[in-house]
């Protein structure tokens, strides 16, 4: 009988938001987890919080992806990379829309997760029991207004996973999506929105969005399942938001 390796995650964007809260709730479960970043001040604080292993790359250039993949490979593979490293910038219509922001999206939301994923699936595939998870986004299953570099990128990314999917057929590793909705977090809209802190809290306004550990919860719960078991994907969006472009705001 094949014994069950230990469960050890790779999280990326882990030193705020899904990524860190991801991070916590794996570490409370037992798991080995390497957190990954490009912040070092952060993820040391991660790591003296919760035992994590932290590891500090820019998952937008290559060689740091090759790092990555040999530290892994060199401190006993993995079985589980939770692809979370990702974000907006800017909103505006398309007429309006600065390439520089759909670029920089591109890079990190779908370059960026084809890089890690690429680099550490060999050593998923090998483990007998691989996961990868990637954190999309309700952007992905549609359009709305003003928000075509961001719902491109996440459509190009959930493509990648989809895609991934099928190609792995047969293989011992699971594929799966998970696709938030509305998500408060510390930087994702005040990122969006250039650093304006009245516009980023606009967005959460009226109504109780997502937190964090409401997705580090649903990651936790996928990658929990009986290894026959492929969440394939899985959307949480608050209560009151019922499309991309639909909330109930008080």
């Amino acid at each position: 009988m094949t014994s069950t390796p230990t469960p050890r995650a790779v999280v990326t964007g882990a030193s705020s938001g899904i990524g860190a809260a991801t991070v916590r709730r794996l570490r409370a479960e037992g798991w080995q987890v390497l957190a990954v970043a490009r912040r070092a001040d952060r993820l040391a604080d991660l790591a003296d919080q919760t035992g994590a292993e932290p590891f500090t790359a820019d998952l937008t250039v290559q060689e740091d992806v090759n790092r990555l993949a040999a530290h892994v490979q060199a401190t006993g593979g993995l079985t589980t990379l939770v692809n979370n490293a990702g974000g907006a910038f800017g909103l505006e219509p398309v007429a309006e829309a600065n390439p520089d922001d759909w670029q920089r999206m591109y890079d990190i939301n779908v370059l960026g997760t084809l890089r890690v994923t690429q680099a550490l699936l060999p050593q998923l595939i090998a483990s007998g029991r691989g996961d990868v998870l990637v954190v999309t986004s309700t952007a992905a299953l549609g359009p709305y207004e003003n928000g075509a570099g961001y719902t491109g990128v996440k459509h190009a990314e959930r493509m990648l996973t989809t895609t991934l999917r099928l190609e792995l057929i047969g293989q011992p590793v699971r594929v799966i999506d998970i696709e938030p909705g509305a998500v408060a977090t510390e930087e994702f809209s005040l990122n969006r929105f250039g650093g304006d802190a009245e516009r980023a809290a606009a967005v959460y306004a009226g109504y109780q969005p997502l937190v964090a550990d409401d997705i580090a919860d649903v990651i936790a719960f996928a990658l929990s399942r009986p290894h026959h078991v492929n969440i394939d994907t899985l959307v949480v969006r608050p209560r009151a938001q019922v499309s991309n472009t639909q909330t109930a705001r008080g």
